[in-house]
């Protein structure tokens, strides 16, 4: 049955199609928040150079082996809605800041858990999230107070930035390599406005391939096209080549209505497919006219217009995604041309080489060498088509994290220390507040401790030994000092280069703290479900009516034995 609710007179009101349920209050918070602890939990142990990888495999035997929090809550299918919740703020966190994924989700587990023992002492779930909403705008302050302002374009520090992510991942052997050219690569996008950076992580082209190892790897001043060179008669390599970007198709385009022409010899039928041809050659014509030595279309080539290239001896590539195109007009400073009759020189882009070389099985061709590329290509390399995938998501993150500091130049400790440093300093403040919100805010302060406290587990230290020590050496006013993972101990991160961008830090914290007040602030979960049998609606939509057994026909009517027998 529905929820039902008895009315004055005794009469059941049904309020929800049967199969529809309604959890309340207490009951409703409980489940919430076991659920979102589990997600914590899930990605709990994945935190920190000693953190574990997680192995998904999903609907088609498709394997995924990542730490990427954001990751693996995508690829696993999560349906309790608080639990989405989660899953939620682990994809915005990826997109904003690209790294701390992991983080946002255990805060924000541990807010939860931490909320519950307070509703168990019956602190009104209001009380707590507006505790929590102080604590948190405490927080932030509290960051910004001991961030470092670096300048915006510091090699050495985006270095260090890079390699602290990549700390956590796989690639953490090879973190040196991958570093460089990241910093590289994000330092060739941005563009400077006035005093301020502005950088589009879209203009940096990610290329993986398997084979080679993760040492092979390489920033191209180019772009990469994973295209070959259309014809057989074309050169396959090209120095100083003048680009053209054309988006129309070089073909002759069909009628739109359906014509027929009447042709009564062939002599007519030579005509019709050399006037074809012509139109074909004008259009090469003015590509040969404009100077161009290489050729990239966005739609098709006709067959007669590769032979006409081929013979200039001119190399064309088609079928190039769009995005592609505008990445190499920012590489190339090409301008993309819709008409061909608009191709003059000016909108040629230059490349030092042109060439197709052949990566394992397949054939790219490589833009390269452009003079002041604002788009460039990393080719990353791997063993196995696995690795490689996880080098994809490593990377991904630092070019985000390098881009978060170029864009707000302040940087924090790593290992757990501005979470242990703004703990304490929360317990300070709390006790400053007047009535239940400051057990709410030493909670928050508790919950924020939950990160050094994951990192420790997770490298075989104990928790709580490390802790206290951390919070001491905290209270003295060392700042720098968190928890070095691979030493196993308490320790100074700068001296370890282990530092992260303020913005990372910010946004796990006010990500958690509004994903805790949203599901702290449920009291009532109500899920309506199909109707278990039953027309839909209508008159006849009493619950289970169409379910009944055997309705259409009363039982084992036409099948009684010797029925036809007996006629």
């Amino acid at each position: 049955m529905g929820m039902q609710a008895t009315s004055k007179g005794n009469m059941p009101v049904v309020l929800l199609k049967e199969g529809g349920s309604e959890t309340k209050g207490r009951e409703a918070q409980k489940n919430n928040i076991a659920a979102a602890k589990i997600i914590a939990e899930i990605v709990h142990t994945s935190l920190g150079p000693r953190g574990m990888d997680k192995m998904l495999v999903d609907s088609l035997g498709d394997v995924t082996i990542t730490n990427d929090g954001a990751t693996i809550l995508k690829e696993i299918d999560v349906q309790h809605p608080a639990a989405k919740m989660l899953v939620e703020i682990s994809k915005t966190t990826d997109n904003e800041v690209g790294d701390g994924t992991t983080s946002a989700v255990i805060l924000a587990g541990a807010l939860l858990s931490q909320a519950e023992s307070l509703i168990d002492q019956d602190v009104h779930p209001t009380i707590i999230v507006d505790g929590y909403r102080k604590a948190a705008r405490k927080a932030k302050e509290y960051l910004e107070e001991i961030a470092d302002t670096i300048t915006a374009n510091d090699k050495t520090i985006l270095n260090k930035i890079a390699k602290t992510s990549m700390q956590t991942k796989l690639v953490r052997k090879d973190s040196d390599l991958l570093a460089d050219i990241i910093v590289k690569s994000v330092l060739a996008v941005s563009e400077k406005t006035g005093e301020t950076f502005d950088v589009d992580i879209d203009d940096i082209k990610v290329e993986k391939k398997a084979g080679g190892s993760i040492k092979d790897s390489m920033i191209i001043q180019g772009i990469v096209l994973d295209k070959e060179i259309v014809h057989g008669g074309m050169p396959r390599k090209i120095t100083d080549a003048k680009i053209a970007l054309i988006n129309t198709a070089l073909e002759i385009s069909k009628t739109e209505t359906d014509a027929k022409i009447n042709i009564s010899n062939p002599q007519q039928l030579k005509s019709f497919l050399d006037e074809e041809n012509r139109m074909l050659k004008t259009m090469v014509d003015k590509v040969i006219g404009s100077g161009a030595n290489v050729v990239l279309c966005q739609k098709g080539l006709d067959d007669m217009a590769q032979h006409y290239l081929a013979k200039a001896g001119i190399i064309a590539v088609r079928r190039i995604k769009e995005s592609d195109l505008t990445k190499l007009a920012k590489a190339t400073g090409a301008r993309i041309v819709t008409n061909l009759d608009d191709l003059f020189e000016k909108d040629l882009g230059s490349a030092d080489v042109v060439e197709e070389k052949k990566i394992e099985e397949d054939k790219w061709v490589f833009v390269e060498g452009c003079k002041h590329p604002k788009s460039v290509t990393l080719l990353l390399r791997a063993g196995s088509q696995r690795v490689v995938d996880e080098v994809e998501r490593s990377v991904h993150d630092a070019l985000m994290v390098v881009k978060d500091v170029i864009l707000k130049p302040e940087i924090v400790a790593g290992g757990g220390a501005p979470e242990t440093y703004a703990a304490t300093k929360i317990r300070g403040w709390a006790k400053s507040l007047e009535g239940r919100e400051q057990l709410a805010a030493e909670k928050f302060a508790d919950a924020l401790e939950e990160i050094p406290m994951a990192l420790a587990d997770n490298a075989g230290m104990d928790p709580i030994d490390t802790l206290t020590l951390l919070r001491s050496k905290q209270q003295k006013g060392e700042k720098w000092t968190g928890i070095d993972v691979m030493k196993a101990k308490i320790g100074n991160m700068k001296s370890s280069d282990i530092i992260e961008p303020l913005a990372v830090k910010l946004q796990i914290v006010s990500a958690a703290a509004e994903a805790a007040c949203m599901i702290l602030r449920i009291d009532d979960v109500i899920a309506t479900q199909k109707s278990a049998g039953g027309p839909p609606g209508g008159e006849g939509g009493m619950p289970g009516m169409g379910g009944m057994p055997g309705m259409g026909g009363m039982p084992g009517m036409g099948g009684m034995p010797d029925m036809g027998g007996m006629m």
